[in-house]
């Protein structure tokens, strides 16, 4: 378009026109008049960080039929189409100039081909309803960390959910220069049909498409609500981020940010890697100790210091399981008086119910298949949980009273630890200390899988390669993000200690070998090493804590007895299964992964040499006390 600010003039009118002239960056103007024309809405409500816009959209989604209230006047549901549940991993592509390759392990389609497909689908797409305009900014703001992000969307949930995740953009724009670089998102949720309680949901889901240009920086999602899909600020930024760390020597990690306490009020910062189902959230959100993030953990060299900042603010977490046992500060926002936004729970007589939360769920209500009994059944004949599996909730971080009082701080917080967690049921111990950096990257991070459960894919036990738990959302290729894991740490005068836990080892007869709670214990023990202010014990698969050491501090945080016998059930080095894991992961490097660096491929062959050579010389299953001295 030849004047741009002319057609954001006639199509926004006065207000929402003065909003976005304020911005002085001719590349936003020229993104919001393109889509508008294209997408075609009847208006467009450009969105800045006041109250009164926040709520705005909150009674749109009312209003529209995205959400609906709750008993509770600071809660709404949400449901998802039946088929629109969780992220279509099919159907999100990266869209890559010809010849161009991220490796077999990520979806991609041929930019020109792709463009041309999204672009139709997008063509009037949200003809008759309102368009949102909306500024956000991963990271803190004005700080080293901060990424300016504009998404446009025609569905009002999509932005009340942002306006709880992410902090609010639109003053960073007004200082964003010309050529200065931020992310783009279109999406639209497409035309609707009815479900319970009269919402609205997605009804095209064969045009559902996740395409993410990486030239442009756009990510387009279409034809769907789930939030994994149409959240662009999350998953699908991350693969952006991604792509500008890799340039710029920082990372983008999948990692919670936690704090832990110890002695003399002293609040160390770990980040976290964990795969689905292995730990992450309850780690995350751990009682007595401090959150910083639960999902996206960006990572720079701060004055030769890893320092770590959430890129989000707030949790779009799975409400499954989630109880007063084990989730006492989660449970506590969900039964508050804090904004909450439910998805794809059941409601019976205005109040939510899901799986597993203990107290007793109503055998008759209203979920995301519609009205709901006990034993409903859907078109293929499965039967319909009362809460679908992969429900979900949407709170700011701001809600829980142990935010950590650094949540934004434009520095971030100092890493001292990182930590590395599967689904392992035979071969990590519950918790161990690399040798060095170089040593955890590979054999924690880059060796990192989960054995699914009967749950997920009905198939138990098998074991799942996932890199730092990284592997869905990589916008580089593999080799080239371990070579970036590996080199990271080479200009930080004190680097991270890097640990391995694992919540879910087993004996031979398939009885757990750790209480839930247990983990409290490794990470109060991670908080000491950090000052190396308890000893180790140096075994062949890296550095182990000694028996008192944790005696200790099974009665100082949980209050309870730890027993020998339990000790050397847990930590006895199991030869087999580690040499078994570390031929699996060289095959993987040697067979699927492009260009990997070959100081994982000397690591690896280094650590079967020293277990084949222990297992000769103590036998397969080995005590750590047997390394005491080991040198």
């Amino acid at each position: 378009m030849e004047n741009v600010l002319g057609y954001l003039k006639e199509k926004l009118g006065k207000e929402h026109f003065s909003r976005i002239k304020k911005i002085k960056n001719a590349a936003v103007h020229e993104f919001i008049a393109r889509y508008v024309e294209l997408c075609n809405p009847a208006s467009v409500y450009v969105c800045t960080d006041s109250e009164e816009d926040l709520e705005y959209v909150r009674k749109k989604a009312l209003e529209n039929k995205e959400e609906a209230l709750l008993s509770n006047p600071n809660h709404t549901i949400h449901f998802d189409n039946y088929y629109d549940q969780g992220r279509d991993k099919e159907g999100t592509r990266f869209l890559l100039p010809k010849g161009t390759d991220l490796g077999p392990e990520i979806n991609s389609s041929e930019r020109e081909q792709g463009l041309k497909e999204i672009h139709e689908i997008l063509k009037g797409i949200m003809e008759g309803r309102e368009l949102f305009v909306t500024f956000f900014c991963l990271g803190p703001n004005h700080s080293e960390f901060s990424i300016p992000a504009i998404q446009l969307t025609d569905s009002s949930y999509v932005a009340h959910n942002e306006d709880l995740l992410y902090r609010g953009g639109y003053l960073e724009f007004l200082e964003l220069k010309e050529g200065e670089e931020f992310f783009k998102f279109v999406h639209s949720q497409g035309e609707l049909q009815e479900a319970g309680l009269g919402l609205k949901v997605s009804k095209n889901l064969g045009k559902r498409r996740v395409y993410m240009d990486l030239e442009d920086k756009i990510i387009y999602s279409t034809n769907t609500q789930y939030g994994g899909n149409t959240i662009g600020l999350k998953k699908l930024a991350m693969r952006l981020a991604m792509r500008k760390a890799d340039r710029e020597g920082w990372l983008v990690e999948h990692m919670l940010l936690i704090g832990i306490k110890g002695p003399k009020g002293r609040i160390t910062y770990f980040g976290g890697a964990f795969p689905s189902m292995c730990g992450k959230t309850s780690t995350a959100m751990l009682e007595g100790e401090t959150i910083v993030g639960d999902d996206i953990a960006y990572v720079r060299n701060i004055n030769s210091k890893a320092m770590a900042a959430n890129a989000e603010k707030g949790i779009f977490g799975i409400i499954d399981g989630i109880n007063t046992v084990y989730d006492p500060l989660q449970w506590k926002i969900l039964h508050s008086d804090k904004e909450v936004i439910f998805s794809n729970v059941l409601i019976n007589e205005g109040k939510p119910y899901w799986n597993d939360m203990v107290i007793k769920i109503p055998e008759a209500g209203i979920n995301h298949s519609g009205d709901w009994v006990k034993g409903k059944k859907d078109e293929k004949g499965k039967e319909i949980p009362a809460s679908h599996k992969n429900a979900r909730f949407t709170f700011s971080l701001d809600s829980l009273e142990n935010v950590d009082k650094k949540l934004h701080d434009p520095q971030g917080v100092e890493l001292q630890g990182i930590i590395y967690g599967g689904r392992d049921s035979d071969t990590w111990v519950p918790v161990r200390e690399a040798i060095d950096w170089e040593h955890g990257i590979t054999l924690g991070g880059a060796s990192l899988e989960s054995e699914t459960t009967a749950a997920t894919l009905g198939c138990e036990g098998l074991r799942e390669f996932n890199p730092m738990s990284n592997l869905d959302f990589l916008s580089i290729p593999i080799g080239k993000y371990i070579k970036n894991n590996l080199e990271f740490s080479k200009k930080l005068e004190k680097k991270p200690k890097i640990f391995s836990v694992n919540y879910f080892l087993k004996d031979k007869e398939g009885k757990w070998l750790n209480h839930k709670n247990d983990k409290h214990v490794w990470l109060k023990w991670m908080e000491l090493r950090a000052y190396n202010e308890v000893n180790t014990i140096k075994t062949p698969i890296g550095l182990l804590p000694k028996y008192l050491d944790l005696k200790e501090l099974f009665k100082e945080v949980l209050g309870k007895d730890y027993s020998k016998e339990d000790y050397e059930k847990q930590f006895k080095i199991r030869v087999p299964e580690n040499l078994a894991k570390v031929e699996r992961i060289l095959q993987i490097y040697r067979t699927r992964v492009k260009d990997t660096p070959k100081e994982l491929f000397l690591i690896l062959e280094k650590q079967k040499k020293l277990l084949e050579e222990t297992k000769e010389k103590y036998g397969e299953y080995i005590s750590p006390e047997k390394f005491a001295d080991y040198a």
